[in-house]
């Protein structure tokens, strides 16, 4: 049986397959997050907690 790879999403927090998501640098983000994220207006009171997830990539990338 071949096991697969599994990563935590740096928005939801979930372990999803790898294969299932994106990798932006160094971190992942799952299907359904990237989904809801880009389909979410500026004005949702989801998009700063969004803009927030993404600068951890960048903050984690520096650390």
């Amino acid at each position: 049986m071949h096991e697969e790879a599994m990563c935590n999403c740096i928005v939801c927090g979930e372990l999803k397959p790898h294969d299932q998501g994106l990798r932006i640098v160094t971190e992942f983000i799952c299907g359904s997050c990237e989904r809801e994220m880009v389909q979410t207006d500026v004005l949702d009171e989801k998009y700063p907690f969004y803009v927030h997830q993404m600068r951890q990539i960048w903050i984690h990338k520096n650390a």
